[in-house]
């Protein structure tokens, strides 16, 4: 069997501020952010329940959702040496406050969420890429062979 890439892109909306930076992106600003997540593996024998997939494209995005949508979709991201406990205060407007402990660039983002992608995929299964885009035309790509 050969090996096969498999992509499935997702979506989220989610706002940041870049902390003690210089440009227009220390304001409290939102992106509509696309994901693309590719993954790796040969295909499944006829003795499984997904047979002839890497894997199937609804549990990847189970994956996905459940650990990275489910916790940033329509959120507020922000590296934790800003003065969050002010936010903190504001429970209206910040129900969905993440504090990282990085800058939540679009790089880091991509890193952060390669790496929560990593921990929940099944034996077999490697991740191969994952793609933030930030707008239609800016992204951030983080790619297991760059990283090891």
């Amino acid at each position: 069997m050969s090996i096969i890439r498999i992509s499935k892109e997702f979506s989220l909306e989610m706002a940041h501020a870049l902390w003690n930076y210089k440009g227009k992106c220390k304001n409290l600003h939102g992106h509509s952010y696309r994901l693309i997540v590719t993954v790796l593996g040969k295909q499944n024998t006829e003795n499984t329940s997904t047979p002839g997939m890497v894997i199937d494209f609804g549990d990847l995005k189970k994956i996905i959702n459940t650990h990275i949508i489910k916790h940033f979709d329509h959120s507020f991201v922000i590296y934790k040496k800003a003065p969050v406990k002010q936010l903190k205060k504001i429970n209206q407007l910040f129900q969905k406050l993440i504090i990282t402990d990085f800058q939540p660039t679009c790089e880091n983002l991509a890193e952060h969420f390669a790496i929560l992608i990593q921990k929940h995929l099944p034996n077999g299964v490697k991740l191969y890429s994952v793609r933030l885009y930030e707008t239609s035309n800016s992204f951030a790509e983080w790619v297991v062979k760059d990283n090891e």
